[in-house]
């Protein structure tokens, strides 16, 4: 970003061209920051609840509090009673893991079940590494799977990486329940059914052998468990995939072809696929196409940049000075045994704890960046723990409804009031120099606080004196101080590709695995499998007679990022309320205009939003809008529009690996909302 800074305040933001990540191209988010930024309704100085209302308090009170309270519950009932938790996309995350594991307590809840996480262990149980599209080696082919990247770009990706590459001439290929504007310019569109994907990937396999599309060479050199995949391959036949998903044999074979001939070929996949209970069984069909058809780690295909001469993230949060025992005292890490790998603790055992007791009392939440009575499944019960709970802090921009629940809010500063080395632990193989341009208010920044607190309850020789020392460390392999990399503005590994030709792959066979000796080890299935959604509509037998559509949320738009952005002002106004997308015919069999509300009701909740009547959906779909509360509100209208009232968290029907929520499949009904 290019900022200008007129008498303190950002007052304009534009795209860097010299940027090796977004070439000065940036979304409405970022062009109307500084309106987030300095909003009258900033958080600016510490806050303390009291029986007359919030208090203003000095940070040094606010951290001699934090650190009684959480110090006294660690020498009272153990480190593991003390929980902390963070957003998507904050940096902060790495010092906040170096706090958890320094202070001892395996418990730290972040959005990782429910995105990059699942890929992220799948991934490095399987090939090593999360793989990404190579999209400067100049694919042929791109699959892209339940994403949609001229809205959202999230992770590694910037959406001008795929529009560049179609310029070019590459034949895409969509998968989404949804008619995206990228769907209608698609060489080929499959609309299957929501929650099926793990069906269309098998089915794609199956097509790939029976047409012996995959590359023998990469398969007898560098893939475990061939004559396994193949055999299991066998029990989820085409005609069984084409029957799941919806969609003709035909279609589910084009897709194949396209994707295992035409190359170099990858597959670009976003998070719906990570939102179910078939998170990690369709993460490791991706994996396996990308296997058998030799796509991994080669120009154009997907492929493991090297990262950055910089620390990383993993040796930074020090996740493996978390002494065994404490270890072993992950909530839902008995169950959710692949997330051990990463060290992430999904939310729901959290939420349970809290309300039973079991299997030790949780005393004390902090919350940084992170809003989850908006954004995690079943917010009912969200509400309820969090309500329970003895001591909880929140770290955010502005009063959210998570934090109205608070003993102690803090002020974080936001991207424009910070330095630090950004993207550290993205895989696109840069990291980027952040450069501080205003300060507002008494607002800290996320590192600084947590530095400051990690000083306080654990060994302060293990931190920093200053931010500045701590970038200064975080940069020493490259021989750069902060002020040189300012300088220099970013860092790129070198591109290098088959280092499965010297090394092999970072897994106990050195191979592939598509018959994974990790799963294995964990408990689980060795091979992939396949689960039905959890819940179906009553045009199944199974299904929920009084709901008989099914709802898909989640859809990004280009103005909010998660629960961010709804404060008034110019994002706002550019989309002022919620909206679900409702096929013309069902709208019309209900009596529903166009920006009518609408009511819409699972067996958990009911939740308001405008009807948007549009094909874009197919008949019996409801797709609707996440992230919704009402800042303007007096009660900050956290029960009104916001979908997480009707998701479950239920543990036996997440994914039995991860722990992923099942966001993207849910029964429902949908009604005119009269008056």
């Amino acid at each position: 970003m290019l900022l200008k800074v007129e008498g303190g305040r950002v007052t304009e933001v534009a795209g860097d061209p010299e940027c090796p990540i977004n070439r000065g191209r940036i979304c409405p988010k970022g062009r109307h920051y500084p309106s987030i930024a300095h909003h009258p309704a900033r958080l600016l100085h510490p806050l303390r609840k009291t029986k007359g209302g919030w208090k203003e308090i000095s940070w040094e009170e606010a951290f001699d509090r934090i650190s009684e309270r959480l110090s006294e519950a660690k020498e009272r009932f153990g480190a593991e009673t003390v929980v902390f938790g963070h957003g998507a996309a904050r940096e902060h995350q790495v010092f906040l893991y170096r706090l958890a594991n320094l202070f001892g307590t395996p418990n730290v809840i972040s959005p990782g079940h429910i995105c990059y996480g699942p890929r992220l262990a799948t991934g490095i149980a399987m090939c090593g590494n999360l793989p990404v599209v190579d999209y400067e080696g100049f694919p042929r082919t791109v699959v892209l799977w339940g994403a949609n990247p001229l809205i959202s770009h999230p992770d590694e990706y910037k959406g001008f990486q795929l529009i560049d590459a179609l310029k070019k001439g590459v034949s895409l290929v969509v998968i989404d329940p949804r008619r995206t504007p990228l769907a209608e310019r698609a060489d080929l569109w499959l609309p299957l059914r929501p929650g099926t994907d793990g069906a269309l990937a098998w089915g794609m396999v199956n097509a790939i052998l029976r047409e012996g599309w995959y590359d023998e060479d990469f398969i007898k050199d560098h893939v475990h468990g061939w004559e396994e995949f193949c055999r299991r391959a066998e029990d989820y036949p085409l005609k069984w995939a084409a029957s799941k998903t919806g969609l003709a044999e035909e279609l589910i074979v084009e897709a194949a072809r396209l994707y295992a001939t035409r190359r170099p070929s990858a597959i670009h996949w976003g998070v719906p696929l990570e939102q179910t209970r078939n998170s990690t069984n369709t993460i490791r069909l991706l994996l396996s196409l990308m296997a058998i058809t030799g796509g991994l780690d080669r120009p154009g295909g997907n492929v493991f940049y090297p990262p950055p001469p910089v620390v990383s993230s993993g040796r930074l949060g020090l996740h493996r000075e978390l002494p065994e025992e404490q270890h072993r005292k992950r909530l839902g890490g008995d169950r959710f045994r692949l997330a051990n790998l990463i060290g992430l603790t999904a939310p729901g055992p959290v939420w349970e704890t809290i309300l039973t007791g079991r299997p030790y009392p949780v005393k004390a939440l902090f919350l940084m960046g992170t809003n989850p009575m908006i954004t995690r499944a079943n917010a009912r019960r969200v509400r309820e723990a969090l309500e329970k709970v003895d001591f909880l802090v929140v770290a955010d921009f502005f009063m959210t409804p998570t934090a109205k629940l608070a003993d102690l809010v803090l002020p974080s500063a936001t991207w424009m009031e910070e330095d630090f080395v950004a993207e550290l632990w993205k895989r696109h193989g840069y990291v980027l120099a952040r450069q501080r341009a205003t300060r507002v208010g008494e607002c800290m920044t996320d590192y600084e606080i947590l530095m400051e607190l990690g000083r306080r309850l654990t060994d302060p020789s293990r931190w920093w004196t200053s931010l500045e020392e701590a970038l200064d460390y975080i940069l020493s392999p490259s021989g750069l101080t902060w002020r040189e990399f300012c300088e220099r503005g970013y860092l790129r590994g070198e591109r290098r590709f088959r280092k499965y030709l010297h090394k092999g792959f970072s897994t106990p066979t050195g191979k592939v695995e598509l018959y994974s000796t990790v799963f294995e080890r964990l408990g689980y299935d060795p091979l992939p499998s396949y689960l039905d959604p959890p819940e179906l509509p009553s045009g199944s037998p199974e299904g929920h007679r009084a709901f008989p559509h099914t709802l898909i949320t989640g859809a990004r738009v280009p103005f909010f990022f998660h629960s961010e952005g709804r404060i008034p002002g110019p994002l706002r106004e550019r989309h002022p309320d919620p909206l679900v997308e409702i096929h013309p015919q069902l709208a019309a069999e209900k009596g529903i205009k166009d920006g009518d509300w609408v009511r819409i009701t699972s067996p958990r909740g009911t939740c308001l939003q405008r009807a948007k009547v549009t094909d874009r959906v197919p008949y019996g779909v409801i797709s609707a809008e996440h992230g919704w509360w009402f800042p303007e509100e007096k009660d900050l209208g956290w029960d009104k529009s916001n979908v997480n009232l009707l998701t479950q968290d239920d543990p036996d029907l997440c994914d039995p690996c991860m722990g992923s929520t099942n966001l993207r499949v849910s029964c429902c009904e949908v009604e005119r909302a009269d008056g």
